[in-house]
C-alpha cells in the first residue's frame, strides 16, 4: 500500500479548443507531473471531468494514460455511479492493464442511506479486480458516508483499501482514524486540510493543485509524513491563496487557467462547466507566476 502514501493527482483530462481530448497535452501533463515528484495518479476522477466524456472516451483516455504513465508511478482509475448494476458491469470490464487500484465515489444523487451505500460498495467489493478506495465527497454526491459505514466497510472487504475522504468534518474524520484497521488508508480529499489530517493519521492527499504545482504538494506533503509540521507548514501557507483561487469558480476550471499559464494545456472545459471569469484568470496567473 506504500505507493497510495503522498501525493496523488486527480488529474485534468486537457481539450483542443474544439472540445476534443487533447492527448498531447495529456502525455505532456502525465511528464510535468511525474517530474514533479507525484507518487500517483488517479484518471478520469471528477476532476478529470468523467461525467461528460463518452464511454469510448473514457477508454481511450484510460488507455493513453497506462501506456504514458508506464509503471513509473502508482495508477488509480476512477469508477464511480449511481446505478450499481451498471457501474459493476463497467467493473468487470474494465482494462486494468497498469492500473493498481479504483477510486469509486459514492453514488451521486440518489441519496441512498448508509445501509444502500454499504451494499452498493459491497456488490462492487464482490466484482472489483483491483484494490478499491471509497471517495467520500458530500458536496457533490448529496450524501455523507457516514463514519460508522466506512468502519464496517474497512473491516468487512479486504479489497476496501482506503478512503478518499472530502467531508471536512473533523469529528467524522477523527472517528475513522480511531476505529479503522491499522493498514486502511485514510487520504485527504481536500487540498486545504491535507496537513492537519495527515497530523491526525492520514497518509496524504489526493490533490487538485498538484496538477499545476506537483513539486510544492509533494515536496509539503513528503515532510509532512515525515513528521516535521514545522517545516511543512510554510510551504502549506504559500499554496492557502492559490488553493482557494483554484476552487472559487469551480474546478477544474482553475486549475485549467494556471495549467494554461504554465504553458502545459489549454483551458477549455465541456459544459455545463465554463472557463473562469476573466477577473479570477488574472488572479490565478499572478499565483502561478509567483509560485512556479
Amino acid at each position: 500500500m506504500n505507493k497510495f502514501y503522498g501525493t496523488g493527482v486527480a488529474i485534468i483530462t486537457p481539450f483542443q479548443t474544439d472540445g476534443q481530448v487533447d492527448y498531447e497535452a495529456l502525455g505532456k501533463l502525465i511528464n510535468h507531473l511525474i517530474d514533479g515528484g507525484v507518487e500517483y495518479i488517479v484518471s478520469l476522477g471528477t476532476t478529470g471531468e468523467s461525467a461528460t466524456l463518452s464511454s469510448d472516451e473514457r477508454k481511450q483516455v484510460w488507455e493513453f494514460t497506462s501506456k504514458s504513465v508506464n509503471g513509473r508511478v502508482g495508477l488509480i482509475a476512477g469508477l464511480g455511479g449511481n446505478n450499481t448494476h451498471e457501474l459493476v458491469e463497467q467493473i468487470k470490464q474494465f482494462d486494468t492493464t497498469g492500473y493498481d487500484a479504483i477510486l469509486s465515489a459514492s453514488p451521486h444523487y440518489n441519496k441512498p442511506t448508509q445501509e444502500g451505500i454499504y451494499q452498493h460498495y459491497k456488490a462492487i467489493a464482490a466484482v472489483s479486480p483491483l484494490p478499491i478506495i471509497l471517495y467520500n465527497v458530500p458536496s457533490r454526491t448529496g450524501s455523507n458516508i457516514s463514519a460508522d459505514t466506512t468502519v464496517r466497510l474497512a473491516h468487512d472487504f479486504k479489497n476496501i483499501i482506503g478512503i478518499k475522504e472530502a467531508s471536512g468534518n473533523f469529528d467524522q474524520l477523527n472517528q475513522i482514524a480511531r476505529d479503522k484497521p491499522e493498514d486502511f488508508l485514510l487520504i485527504s480529499g481536500d487540498d486545504p486540510i491535507s496537513l492537519p489530517m495527515i497530523a491526525l493519521g492520514g497518509v496524504g492527499v489526493i490533490s487538485v493543485v498538484g496538477n499545476a504545482l506537483p513539486r510544492r504538494m509533494s515536496d509539503m506533503i513528503r515532510t509532512c509524513l515525515a513528521g516535521d509540521f514545522k517545516s511543512a507548514q510554510k510551504g502549506h501557507s504559500d499554496l492557502i491563496d492559490f488553493t482557494r483561487l483554484m476552487f472559487i469558480e469551480g474546478s477544474p476550471a482553475g486549475v485549467k487557467t494556471a495549467l494554461k499559464q504554465l504553458g502545459i494545456c489549454g483551458d477549455t472545459v465541456r459544459l455545463p462547466l465554463v472557463q473562469v471569469s476573466s477577473g479570477i484568470a488574472d488572479k490565478i496567473i499572478a499565483e502561478t507566476k509567483k509560485l512556479s
